[in-house]
């Protein structure tokens, strides 16, 4: 089976810590706080490169992880950034996400190269926290956790031109006569079990990519026959020759025509809508000729042929590649200039944030408290626990974040386990007094 496709898990690096250091130097007492930034972690990138012409380097290893970014460090040095990790893909390679079913990309031009999981952002060293209030501050970040996905890699063919038809209606012939490619023929139906290729030359040095792939029959959008697993390779295609196998009468031909359309619609209303020329093929059967003439005169485009005889094929040929080429003159005229979500080549999936989102409390089956929310688990997983400063400043910013209005609304309680992410708390409600109150004399 040609279908080439592979399922991939990958994850992004993490970003370095930030660091806590003070300036240590002679002569310089009570040096301030100089600890560097963490680096960023490396992503993962897909790139569509031209050497490249099966998923095949995929088979044995599923599972890559990028470089993580590297710590802070004193005298305000950044940790370095984790390198990307970049994998090639064969052109005519679409990305999907396994979880979702969200299509990521379709990477179909060499060149191409799709960000699928980014790297965790680096933790800020405690020199970025420092103030007029706070001018020692034993606070830092630690990286972010670099992104995982899951991804589901399936390999298209990438044609110009796709040859669809009943089986044993001359597709193969046909695309031997217009391209001199070599298929196997052969008098009974899907001799075409793969996919076959082949490359016409125009003038002017210019080339048409022609597709063959194996005959539809009915019920082929919904598994039956061979044709389910190739129809995903037309969409792709910018035109469709639909040979017509007209040696039994017009009448039989109009049915073949009807049932194939039919096919493509159930696959696919846009693959149906797609450009397409009727080659009414083996004129050189009395009976065909005359049935191919009656047709002619009812369809849009439509070429009397011969395949095995070459009548007929060049104007054919002619016919089709201006097609193309008025497709590719549209493809480019609706092309906009900047493309939403791509940076110099890349498209870049980022979080997007939902930092106004208020945190969520659920009472779990041993009586603590589970608090989530994209900001409050961000704060969480950035702050150093091992030092008491940092402590007390997450403390602060959640709730700021609203946490503990929404834990007493829960019905949390002092000395009651709280958990947000990976990390467990011990809730305490402090009770201070209320400041004397200042008596005011009288003016």
């Amino acid at each position: 089976m040609f279908l080439d496709e592979v399922t991939l898990d990958l994850v992004a690096g993490s970003g370095g810590h930030g660091a806590i250091s003070f300036r240590r130097e002679k002569y310089v007492p009570q040096g301030g706080p100089d600890g560097g930034d963490g680096g960023r972690g490396g992503s993962v990138l897909l790139s569509a490169e031209p050497a490249e012409s099966s998923l095949g380097r995929y088979r044995e290893r599923r599972r890559f992880h990028a470089p993580d970014g590297r710590p802070g460090g004193g005298a305000l040095r950044s940790g370095a950034d984790g390198t990307d990790l970049v994998l090639p893909v064969p052109p005519g390679t679409v990305v999907t996400d396994v979880e979702s079913g969200e299509l990521l990309g379709d990477l179909a031009v060499p060149g191409q190269r799709l960000v699928v999981v980014e790297g965790g952002r680096g933790g800020r060293g405690n020199a970025r926290f420092a103030g007029a209030v706070r001018q020692a501050p034993r606070i830092r970040e630690m990286g972010d956790p670099g992104g995982s996905r899951r991804i589901h890699l399936e390999l298209k063919l990438i044609a110009d031109v796709g040859l669809v038809g009943l089986p044993n209606a001359g597709k193969s012939t046909l695309l031997a006569a217009l391209t001199g490619a070599r298929p196997k023929v052969a008098a009974y139906p899907f001799t075409t079990l793969h996919p076959n290729l082949g490359v016409a030359e125009l003038e002017g040095g210019h080339t048409l990519v022609l597709a063959d792939v194996p005959g539809l029959i009915e019920g082929a959008h919904q598994g039956a026959g061979l044709g389910i697993e190739f129809l995903r390779h037309l969409e792709r295609t910018r035109v469709l020759i639909h040979v017509v196998d007209c040696a039994g009468g017009s009448a039989d031909a109009r049915r073949s025509i009807r049932r194939v359309e039919a096919e493509l619609r159930a696959f696919s209303p846009r693959l149906a809508e797609r450009p397409t020329v009727f080659a009414l093929n083996k004129v050189d059967i009395v009976e065909a000729a005359e049935a191919a003439r009656e047709l002619a005169s009812g369809l849009p485009a439509a070429h009397p042929i011969s395949a095995a005889r070459g009548t007929g094929t060049r104007a054919l040929l002619d016919a089709v590649a201006t097609m193309v080429s008025e497709a590719r003159r549209t493809e480019v005229a609706t092309v906009p200039a900047t493309a939403p979500g791509v940076e110099g080549g890349h498209r870049v999936y980022r979080h997007v944030s939902r930092g106004g989102e208020p945190p969520h409390v659920q009472r779990e089956g041993d009586g603590a408290y589970r608090v989530t929310g994209p900001s409050v688990e961000r704060l969480v997983g950035r702050t150093d626990l091992d030092e008491e400063e940092a402590v007390a400043s997450l403390q602060r910013r959640l709730g700021a974040e609203g946490v503990d209005e929404a834990l007493a609304a829960a019905g949390c309680r002092h000395g009651d386990t709280v958990r947000i992410a990976s990390v467990e708390f011990t809730y305490v409600v402090e009770t201070a007094e209320p400041p004397p109150r200042r008596s005011r004399r009288p003016r």
